[in-house]
Order: structure tokens, then sequence, then C-alpha cells
């Protein structure tokens, strides 16, 4: 394999074409909560176990199933204050194991893209065959369960195959949420489709905030409030994106959630600026306004080289 995948051009931040949001609004805001499934008793993948402990891992999973039994809802409640829509990271087999959950969200008409399957099943050893099969089975079951057609795809647990993208831009998804290159939306290069990298975040993702750098919930909202107005000053130069990645398990809990209130109340006081929207309609006015003039100033740079995915 390359150093580089090639998945999308080196495009230099400065002095790009300018993005201008719907409404003349400077940064796109959207919220990512992750509704997922962690099976007690995962099949074994050979390059990853299914749980940081051995299995069964009571403590893990009765963790986050307190994420779907309560902090969804307490998640939900807190969003409806503040009147905005979730872009739900979902493992489909959610629309069996807690339909309730999924109900509610449609009834808030809030997007759903896919997360794979179980968060506890790997893309890593896929065959192509299994691997369009979790793509089929993710547009189906969502849009019998929801009447949605997913146009979003995030890698179960951020595990890929070389062919991940290329499949994903054949089965006519509109974005990925698994590149961390930069602040705007890109084209990515496939063999077919329009695929483009939708600004997801590891950085404010609370899975990376409350566990790997075990924040305190203050500090997270700060960091929150200092992502945003970061964000907001450089989208008066080209329109920015910010999504803030959520788990209930984690966000949710009792001594944390006011202080992410305290975060949410500073963003939406900024309406005049933001536009507060969900994935899909990031993508599809991207894909309707922004695309031709990003590939040409691109290409104009000489910034363009082929190929496209793992070469």
């Amino acid at each position: 394999m390359q150093a580089d995948p090639n998945l999308y051009d080196d495009w230099p931040y400065m002095n790009r074409p300018k993005i201008v949001w719907p409404g003349q609004k400077k940064l796109a805001f959207w919220i990512a909560p992750n509704i997922e499934y962690y099976e007690f008793m995962p099949p074994v993948n050979p390059k990853r176990p299914g749980w940081p402990k051995p299995s069964p891992d009571v403590v893990g999973y009765s963790q986050r199933d307190w994420g779907n039994r309560v902090g969804h809802q307490r998640l939900m409640e807190l969003l409806d204050r503040y009147d905005l829509r979730g872009s739900i990271s979902l493992n489909v087999a959610m629309c069996q194991h807690c339909p309730e959950i999924i109900e509610a969200c449609v009834a808030r008409k809030w997007e759903f893209f896919s997360h794979g399957i179980y968060n506890t099943r790997y893309s890593y050893e896929m065959t192509e065959a299994q691997e369009r099969a979790v793509l089929e089975d993710s547009i189906a079951t969502v849009l019998a369960a929801t009447g949605q057609r997913i146009r979003g795809y995030l890698a179960p647990a951020l595990t890929h195959t070389e062919r991940t993208l290329d499949l994903i831009a054949e089965y006519d998804f509109w974005y990925t949420c698994d590149l961390f290159q930069d602040d705007q939306p890109q084209p990515i290069k496939t063999k077919t489709g329009k695929l483009m990298s939708m600004p997801y975040s590891l950085e404010v993702n609370d899975v990376i905030t409350y566990g790997a750098l075990a924040m305190s919930a203050e500090r997270y909202a700060d960091v929150l409030i200092r992502h945003f107005d970061q964000l907001l000053e450089e989208g008066a130069e080209s329109g920015t994106v910010m999504c803030i990645p959520l788990h209930a398990y984690l966000v949710s809990q009792s001594h944390r959630i006011k202080a992410f209130e305290r975060a949410l109340a500073h963003i939406t006081s900024h309406k005049d600026e933001v536009w507060f929207t969900t994935a899909v309609e990031i993508a599809g006015h991207y894909r309707e306004h922004c695309w031709d003039q990003t590939l040409a100033d691109i290409a104009g740079r000489g910034l363009a080289t082929g190929g496209t995915g793992f070469a």
C-alpha cells in the first residue's frame, strides 16, 4: 500500500472559493447522537476484540444499555429545548432492538445515517459480498423503519476495508463521516458516484473527551465553546462546519448533562450567524452549490491527482 491512500486531493485551507450557507450563515452546525447496540457476546474478529475486557463484559454492556434505556430520552429532551434536530449515527439493528427510540426520533424529524449493523461487527476481514450486504441491509432496514433513504455512512467502530468508500459511493451515499482531514466538506475520490467527506470530529467527540482524555464535564463544555467560536470566526471568510458527535451513555449522565447544556446555550445564541441543520441538508447544499467550484479550484491550482482509493 502506498504511503498516501489518495482518497482526496491536497487542497490548502486558505483562498478557497467561498462557501455561503443558506441565509448567508457562516457556520453549519449539526449534532450526531450515536444510537448504538453493542452485542453482549459478539462474534470474534481476528483483528480486534469486541470489548476492551474479555467477553462477557457485563460492565461495558450495561453502561451502554443505560444509554439506550435512559440517556437517549434525556438527550432528546435537551435538544428539544433548543430546537435542535439530530442526525443519528445508527447501528441499524436498533430498529429491531429498540424501536421506541427510532420512533421518537422520527417524530422529531431527525435524520438517520448508517453506522453499520452493530458496533461490535467490524469491517475488518469482510469480503466484498459481506460489505455489500451490510450496506443493502442498512438502506432497506432504515427505509422500512423510518421512511428515510439514508445518505450518510460512518463505518462501524470506525473500521474499514480498502473498498468501503468506493462501495458507499456506488450505493449512492452522499457523504462519509470517516475522514477527519478538514473543517469544510470536500469531494472524495471514488470509482463512481459523488461522495463528499462530512466534517465530523474526534476532537469534540464525547468518547474521546470523556474516555481517552478523561475531561470533566465543565472542561468539555469549555472545549465545545472554544471550538465553536474559532470555526464561527473563520466562517466569516468561507463557511465552516461544526459537528458534535455524542453518545448518550456518556454525555447524558446526570453529572454531565447540565454542563453540556451550557455549551448548547452559547452555540444557539448565535442564530443570526449559524445554520442549525442536519448532515444530509449540508450534503445536499454542498453537492448543488459547491461541488463544481471545488473541483474547478483544485484543478486550477494544479492539485488534482489521479487514482481513487487505496492504490
